[in-house]
């Protein structure tokens, strides 16, 4: 069964959500793969400037506006888990 979301088929959930939403995870979660700190710093500034935006939009009555900025902040604040256990490293000595 193939998903259509505005005309745009939708490979996946992940993708799904994105079209539906209109909310690109990676931009305010991160991505999987390591990024460099310049392109760290323009994702994240680019996702504060649509998060500013969103929280304006709900705050002159645009419900959605208002959900996806919750949804977005939300993101902004979880860590995908196979980047996290990349980056965990058990020190010698260190209980296990």
């Amino acid at each position: 069964m193939r998903n259509f979301v505005a005309g745009q088929e939708a490979h996946g959930d992940t993708e799904f959500a994105e079209l539906a939403l209109g909310i690109d995870i990676d931009l305010f979660r991160g991505p999987l793969e390591p990024e460099t700190d310049d392109e760290r710093a323009a994702r994240e500034d680019a996702a504060r400037d649509i998060l500013a935006d969103l929280r304006e939009e709900a705050a002159s009555g645009d419900e959605i506006a208002g959900w996806d900025a919750l949804y977005a902040d939300a993101l902004t604040h979880t860590v995908p888990f196979l980047r996290a256990a990349r980056g965990h490293r058990t020190e010698a000595g260190e209980a296990a």
